[in-house]
């Protein structure tokens, strides 16, 4: 029995998430059918975390067990013959039997797109959130800093959150800003149900001056999601990476 791991992009557009579901669209549905029609095996694909519907992800991770003896190099070109343009393997490895992605995950990289120009875009409008109202970039720049470190995430999870603790540690927070458009990007050990969202749309509340920068220390210990921003939109979401070194 060999262990195989994915690397996985898709555009969340037309998919209501990743997880399997017997009537609904989803990313690991249509992924096992390909793993189906490759390897004639019915297969449990296990990702590193589930994304909502709308969700975006270019480095998903993902991995399967199989009795295949199809070439890994082989096993990307396959799968992407059988699946939907909006999902590409990017990658294959054999792994170790007892790789989990899920379980084995050490960081995770998200990442938040808001266009920020006064009439948004047609194009990309599936692939990021519109705000045409002016930011405070500078503002937002402080606020992001202080969802550094180990902290209890309660304010920023979203009802119906299974995990029993809340606390995370966030190793990086940053926001870029380049040709009208604010990136919000996020590396930590783990993150709770719309949490990314939900930070995002507290960061916007900064920009926009309803929340001062100093007061995000205050949310954060509080722990009472009415404090926070509102959740964003999930066409603006995206899982950039997963890393298990």
């Amino acid at each position: 029995m060999r262990n195989i791991k994915l690397t996985i992009e898709y555009d969340g557009k037309d998919f209501n998430g990743w997880q399997r579901q017997p009537s609904k669209l989803n990313i690991q549905g249509t992924i096992e059918r390909a793993i189906f029609e490759i390897t004639g095996e019915n297969v449990e694909l296990l990702a590193s975390g589930r994304t909502d519907a709308g969700v975006h992800a270019l480095g998903q991770v993902a991995n399967f067990k199989t009795n295949s003896n199809l070439p890994i190099e082989k096993f990307p070109i396959a799968l992407n013959s059988k699946l939907k343009k909006s999902i590409v393997i990017k990658n294959a490895e054999e792994v170790d039997k007892d790789f989990h992605s899920r379980f084995n995950c050490k960081k995770k990289t998200y990442r938040y797109i808001i266009n920020n120009s006064q009439y948004g875009t047609a194009i990309y409008r599936n692939l990021e959130y519109c705000i045409p109202q002016k930011l405070d970039i500078d503002a937002m720049k402080k606020a992001i800093k202080y969802f550094e470190g180990e902290h209890d995430f309660k304010a920023f999870k979203a009802s119906g959150t299974s995990s029993k603790s809340s606390v995370r540690t966030i190793y990086n927070a940053n926001i870029l800003y380049e040709n009208d458009r604010i990136i919000i990007e996020l590396t930590g050990n783990g993150f709770l149900y719309n949490m990314v969202r939900i930070i995002a749309g507290t960061i916007v509340d900064v920009g926009l001056g309803k929340i001062k920068v100093e007061e995000i220390k205050r949310i954060i210990e509080q722990k009472d999601r009415k404090n926070a921003g509102k959740t964003l939109p999930p066409q603006g979401l995206y899982l950039i990476k997963v890393e298990y070194d």
